[in-house]
């Protein structure tokens, strides 16, 4: 049976209430060290069935949620948007602190609000922000083991921004995506890509776009590692991008170095809400 909390006045108790189905949009952190990815798989562990699994543990009802972005096995997420439609009358806050409970440790459910009518968390994102963490030392740091790739040679940090501002705009990014996927277009913007430079031998590659093919971020972020290598030059970006060749770009570097950091909708699609939790 639905649950049928309701201590607010307003709210339905019931489907005897005869209310229609109502939006409701997260924003998820994980660790995706131990996931299998967002999508779900048969008899494997995603981050979308362990929420979707929460969800009909607190109200009874089976949702389909739908997320902005299909993270690969390994990749996190630190402000992973999702939506889905159910009938159900728990207050907001009540429901993020639900959800948060019934995940496991490596999921944290940091916001729950209401969405408007038709609100579909991937079609409707107009920008995600990828980040790729790199660890540029000699020696490994075992708290970064999870979520930074170790890389012991030193790069070139302007050649690697150089490089960078040459894949924002519309590019058609044929040898930047993984070869088993079957885009319907490989014609895309990138907002931007930025190369920052932390004081503790941390560099971030960070790529804003609408949309991305399946491992293209990791692919973009190999490219600009080979350029700070000094194995490509920024001049060889474009003629790369016009090849459409797979081979000439860079390695589609591991999964754990890249979180979804965020995601951007019009400000129409979005209500204000106090159910966000900082971790």
């Amino acid at each position: 049976m639905p649950c049928t909390w309701a201590t607010t006045p307003g709210w339905p108790v019931s489907r005897s209430n005869f209310s229609p189905l109502k939006t409701f949009r997260l924003v998820i952190a994980y660790d995706g060290t131990d996931f299998h990815g967002w999508q779900i798989q048969p008899d494997l562990r995603t981050v979308q069935d362990e929420i979707e699994k929460a969800v009909r543990h607190m109200t009874g009802e089976t949702v389909r949620i739908q997320g902005a972005g299909r993270t690969d096995a390994g990749v996190h997420a630190l402000g992973q948007a999702a939506s889905f439609r159910a009938d159900i009358a728990i207050p907001l806050p009540k429901l993020r602190k639900g959800l948060d409970a019934l995940t496991p440790d490596d999921i944290a459910i940091l916001e729950a609000a209401d969405a408007p009518e038709g609100f579909n968390a991937r079609r409707d994102a107009v920008e995600k922000l990828y980040r790729y963490h790199l660890h540029v030392s000699k020696v490994g740091h075992p708290l970064r083991r999870r979520t930074h790739l170790h890389v012991r040679y030193r790069l070139h940090v302007p050649s690697m921004r150089e490089a960078a501002l040459l894949f924002v705009g519309r590019h058609d990014f044929a040898a930047f995506y993984a070869v088993d996927d079957e885009p319907v277009s490989t014609l895309l913007p990138l907002n931007a890509v930025d190369i920052i430079e932390k004081a503790d031998d941390e560099i971030l590659i960070e790529v804003r776009g609408p949309a991305f093919l399946k491992n293209m971020v990791r692919i973009i972020a190999g490219t600009l590692l080979e350029v700070g290598r000094g194995r490509l030059r920024p001049d060889d970006i474009p003629e790369i991008l016009a090849a459409r060749d797979r081979s000439l770009a860079g390695p589609t570097l591991p999964p754990h170095g890249l979180t979804l950091v965020s995601v951007t909708y019009p400000p129409e699609w979005i209500r204000p809400t106090r159910s966000r939790e900082i971790p």
